[in-house]
């Protein structure tokens, strides 16, 4: 006689997901319970969702990934780009629970109950994206709140409350409050204005012969200045990537206008948006920003197309450069947006994207090789 086993399994938490301008899907849980708001945006990254979920430059964010699996190589801490997740919450078409990948510490659903992170899965995420690049970046909620989510307008109204990032300064609350020392026994000391750095920003200047000094974004000139080994001048100033409006952080794009001239100067991401506004031009919130790991961006110098991988949702004005000491150096092939500059007066330059590429291509390596030269008086 043979029997058969009844396995009987719990049906998953149910969640929704609904934007201030009106749309609500509804979902299943793929993370922790809880209600999250933010700004809803898209990665259209194939890979790189934990770096992706624990770079600072996320905070205040709901990520909707556009690639139609996600989870299947699971969760490495290794790959962590700071000590905690950043983003607000997490939007997937179908989440993976049982990874395969001998590096994986744990699943991805696992991480995000661990971390308080809400998630949801299930949903259609080509519409989200096709409502955010006709709408442009709306706030929005993620929650598995059955009150909240059995009224479609209290869904929209939570969503509505969520302060945005226009004009919100969110560097103060990803930044290091103390110096933090990364000795390579490197020839080169850098001074990093720490505005949400990630880990794999600071392993490419190691990897190029530098020591880091990770400093407080509010550490004053003279503080930079005698940064050093035994308060000795640093060899250069790099300005870091980080969250939020630029323009809501002028306590570092002034620090920085100080230190034009005076030493060398490299920045990605949010640094070169703070290189920009030293230099006197403005920045503007884009429609629904660049984000993922396949942008192409022409190098004005050589000519080069330049596959990048980019995260922001604000951008340097090109006519507020008109005037200025600035020459541009790096356009993106899609909207012509700005993606580098130089300045023509100081030793500084930087780009809008992400060369050190955690997740994404390694072309634009090169840039910390060029920040070296820099250092050394070569370029």
């Amino acid at each position: 006689m043979t029997s058969t086993a009844h396995i009987t399994t719990q049906p998953a938490a149910v969640c929704w997901l609904a934007t201030e301008d009106g749309l609500v899907l509804q979902g299943t849980a793929c993370g922790a319970a809880g209600t999250a708001t933010g700004e809803l945006c898209f990665n259209t990254s194939m890979t790189g969702y934990q770096e992706i979920l624990t770079d600072p430059s996320y905070a205040g964010q709901i990520i909707t990934m556009t690639a139609p699996q996600i989870g299947n190589y699971g969760y490495t801490r290794s790959d962590d780009q700071r000590e905690v997740c950043h983003a607000r919450a997490m939007v997937v078409r179908e989440m993976c629970s049982e990874p395969s990948n001998w590096r994986a510490t744990e699943s991805l659903p696992d991480y995000l109950r661990q971390n308080d992170i809400v998630a949801i899965a299930g949903v259609d995420t080509r519409r989200i994206v096709r409502h955010l690049r006709r709408q442009g970046a709306v706030r929005a909620v993620v929650t598995t709140d059955a009150q909240l989510g059995a009224s479609p307008d209290a869904l929209v109204a939570a969503a509505a409350a969520d302060p945005g990032l226009v004009g919100r300064d969110l560097v103060a609350e990803v930044a290091v409050t103390e110096p933090r020392v990364f000795d390579n026994a490197g020839s080169l000391h850098v001074a990093a204005i720490d505005t949400g750095i990630k880990q794999g920003i600071i392993d490419r200047l190691l990897a190029v012969g530098c020591n880091v000094t990770l400093l407080p974004p509010t550490t004053t000139v003279d503080e930079i200045m005698h940064s050093g080994s035994g308060g000795a001048r640093p060899d250069g100033v790099f300005l870091a990537n980080g969250p939020g409006d630029p323009s809501a952080v002028p306590y570092v794009y002034q620090t920085v206008s100080e230190l034009l001239g005076r030493i060398p100067i490299f920045g990605i991401c949010l640094g070169h948006q703070m290189l920009a506004l030293a230099a006197g031009a403005r920045t503007y919130k884009m429609k629904f920003g660049h984000r993922g790991g396949n942008h192409p961006v022409k190098n004005l110098a050589t000519g080069r197309v330049e596959i990048t991988a980019q995260n922001h949702g604000f951008a340097v004005d090109a006519d507020s450069l008109q005037g200025l000491p600035v020459a541009v150096t790096h356009v993106n092939l899609n909207d012509d947006t700005i993606e580098g500059i130089r300045m023509t007066d100081a030793p500084a330059f930087s780009v809008q994207y992400h060369p050190e590429a955690s997740p994404g291509p390694h072309d634009s390596h090169y840039l910390f090789y060029d920040f070296v030269q820099l250092m050394e008086g070569r370029l």
